[in-house]
């Protein structure tokens, strides 16, 4: 199929952000009281949004009122050290300005919220990406597994969901694209094992983004 437009993840797809990720949520857990997490811990955790990486780094039971008040810690806390260590995968920046070179229109959705998205965006890749949507309920943008900021992104580049192809790291994924009604590229350097990915449903593997680069170009040609 030839698309219209790349939609990508931005953790654990085109951004390295483990370190930045558990950093924050280390700092946040040991102002609250409570022990650290391993780098791996924060690995499994990502993918559904902050309340829910802090929900899965506290001890079953924790109070939902001391959960939020966490949560209002963490979000200005991470949002000033989201860019500490973070850096594009090896290969990202290439295979986005060779796909914006080719005319395709690109996009970067994700469960952090919009501001930060977008901040990241213009700082590791200006000029390459159209547009970048993060969660932002106030403005009706759930986050994904909810297809609103995929919808969002297609919607905003002007092209139909279904002419999109959504590149992705993680199970969450493979769900929104295919509530979104969007092909699905399961990535594999990210945050998910392959088996992971085959358990949720996944169809299409790329090892690298050259592989991914490769794969769109013939589907061009």
């Amino acid at each position: 199929m030839t698309y219209k437009a790349i939609l990508f993840d931005m953790d654990g797809t085109v951004l390295d952000t483990l370190r930045d990720l558990n950093a924050a949520v280390c700092r946040a857990l040991e102002e609250f009281g409570y022990p650290p997490q391993s780098l791996d811990e924060t690995r499994r955790r990502v993918g559904n949004g902050s309340r829910r990486l802090l929900e899965l780094s506290v001890p079953a039971g924790t109070d939902a009122r001391e959960l939020e008040r966490m949560l209002a810690w963490y979000l200005p806390y991470y949002n000033a050290h989201a860019n500490d260590t973070t850096a594009p995968y090896p290969g990202i920046p290439e295979l986005l300005a060779a796909l914006k070179a080719e005319g395709l229109p690109l996009a970067v959705v994700s469960n952090k919220p919009d501001r930060t998205v977008k901040e990241l965006s213009e700082i590791h890749f200006p000029g390459l990406l159209d547009i970048a949507v993060g969660e932002n309920e106030a403005a009706g943008v759930r986050r994904k597994p909810w297809p609103d900021t995929l919808l969002a992104a297609a919607a905003a580049l002007g092209v139909e969901a279904g002419e999109c192809l959504y590149a992705g790291d993680s199970e969450v994924d493979v769900l929104t694209a295919a509530r979104a009604g969007m092909d699905c590229a399961s990535v594999l350097w990210g945050f998910r094992s392959r088996a992971e990915l085959e358990a949720a449903g996944a169809k299409q593997f790329f090892d690298t983004p050259e592989e991914l680069g490769e794969y769109l170009r013939k589907a061009r040609d």
